[in-house]
């Protein structure tokens, strides 16, 4: 009885490791994060800012920035060199149910020809949403990974990239974004991966544990579920739904094909039809090796250089491999490896397989 025990523990572990949880699969329509963009300037630089006389809107930025304490800059003060500051591009998520007061982490670039933002600060800009309207107010020192060096003999290097940096918790959310979820009787789960296997195990998971009728699939990849309208309830109601084990249908057999990088991914459910391939390649070799010609001891001729080509061919010896009906990733790696395809080799082999109707995948090219 222990044995028939501990083999049912096993064969239950074996099961929940293949399944995955239904927050890993699905997220909930209307709950995601919202990107901000805002424009600001970035004082304290050890003169590694704008050359305003190229950045022309640097300087336009800064003279608007002290219009707004009283400050007048002379008429001649389009000539003033900042060195120290510099005009940046300011971005950063919003994530769902952020609130007023808190704080979230932004990114800056510099947006004219700054050398390196390393040391400076980012005064006050305000970050809009696609709608125009200001959700958040970013400000405070930047943290920089990269920097520059150059020598009096003109000798540089750079580390990284110093032209853009980040402030952790740079920016204060000053308005919310709604987003739904505590709107209407039902509630909408949206399949990371469309796949309509995954769609019906997530019903059927769901049902079986609520009753029937909670969960119905739309399509392939979204389901709709009934959900409570306290939105406290439905708070407790998704906290047990999203840890739901769901078993996700397998993936569409792929091959991916990365001919820049040489780098090639053959998916589970690759399959072969009967094939045979054969590897090798042909050496065409072509050396040039002259004969000087001397004539005779007494003879009026004279001395000639005749030209003599060498021309030699070889095959390197492969030999042909058959695939079978259905064949596996693993016998396809195998069969490769023991004629010693390169990944080239392999990339002209899975396109030949293709165009040949024996390779039962979609073969991508990236």
């Amino acid at each position: 009885m222990k044995r028939l025990i501990s083999a049912l523990c096993l064969l239950l572990a074996a099961s929940a490791a293949q399944a995955e949880r239904l927050k890993d699969l699905a997220s909930i329509q209307g709950v995601r994060s919202n990107q901000l963009i805002g424009y600001g300037l970035v004082v304290g630089l050890n003169g590694s800012g704008d050359q305003t006389t190229q950045t022309p809107f640097t300087l336009q930025t800064f003279n608007n920035m002290l219009a707004q304490f009283g400050i007048k800059v002379p008429a001649g003060g389009g000539n003033v060199q900042l060195k120290n500051v510099a005009a940046v591009s300011i971005h950063a998520d919003l994530p769902a149910f952020a609130k007023p007061g808190q704080t979230i982490d932004v990114t800056i670039s510099s947006i004219g020809n700054a050398k390196s933002l390393r040391g400076g600060s980012l005064l006050m800009a305000p970050l809009k949403g696609i709608d125009g309207n200001v959700y958040a107010i970013a400000q405070g020192n930047l943290v920089v990974g990269g920097f520059d060096a150059e020598g009096g003999d003109g000798s540089k290097i750079t580390v990284n990239v110093p032209s853009a940096g980040r402030i952790p918790s740079g920016a204060t959310v000053e308005r919310p974004v709604p987003t739904g979820f505590d709107q209407g009787n039902s509630l909408t789960l949206n399949l990371n991966r469309p796949d309509f296997t995954t769609a019906k195990n997530i019903v059927d998971q769901i049902n079986e544990l609520l009753g029937p009728g909670v969960a119905q699939a739309i399509d392939g990849g979204s389901v709709r579920i009934s959900a409570p309208l306290d939105p406290s309830q439905r708070v407790d109601y998704l906290s047990v739904l999203e840890n739901i084990e769901v078993n996700a249908g397998q993936a569409v057999a792929k091959v991916i094909i990365n001919s820049r990088t040489g780098t090639i991914v053959i998916g589970q459910n690759v399959r072969v039809q009967p094939a045979a391939v054969t590897h090798g390649s042909l050496t065409v070799s072509i050396t040039e090796d002259p004969i000087v010609s001397q004539p005779g001891a007494f003879s009026n001729g004279q001395t000639a250089v005749v030209p003599r080509s060498k021309i030699d061919a070889t095959q390197e010896t492969k030999p042909m491999f058959k695939f079978g009906p259905g064949t596996t990733l693993d016998e396809i790696v195998r069969a490769v490896n023991q004629v010693g395809a390169s990944p080239s080799d392999l990339m002209a082999i899975l396109e030949a397989l293709k165009q040949a109707g024996a390779l039962q995948a979609d073969l991508i090219v990236i």
